[in-house]
């Protein structure tokens, strides 16, 4: 097990992008185009969020925002949307790939 995978108990807050914050806010997912993999992009520190933010994709007319969100509750959303989470650094690059659901086998590449 490696120090990302360490730090990321259930109640550490980590940090995730999310659509239309305040109103029908959702978190932002994004699609492998190699794969066709559903993933949640997220990040251990705030402001490596920021600036990697600026650079996703959007859709035209929506805001987005940076915010927090204890790890646990990420996962068993992640779960329950059949999503995986990727923990990415400032320019997007993936750190580590997680399956959100128990006893799933480990994600390689």
């Amino acid at each position: 097990m490696d120090n990302t995978t360490q730090e990321l108990t259930n109640d550490r807050w980590v940090w995730v992008i999310v659509q239309d914050p305040g109103k029908s806010e959702q978190i932002v997912g994004l699609q492998e185009k190699k794969t066709d993999v559903s993933f949640i992009p997220f990040f251990l520190e705030k402001e490596i969020a920021l600036e990697c933010s600026v650079n996703m994709p959007r859709e035209p007319g929506n805001k987005y925002e940076v915010q927090a969100i204890f790890y646990g509750e990420l996962v068993d959303t992640s779960a329950k949307n059949d999503f995986l989470l990727y923990l990415l650094d400032a320019e997007g690059v993936v750190l580590k790939k997680i399956h959100p659901k128990p006893n799933a086998p480990e994600i390689t590449g």
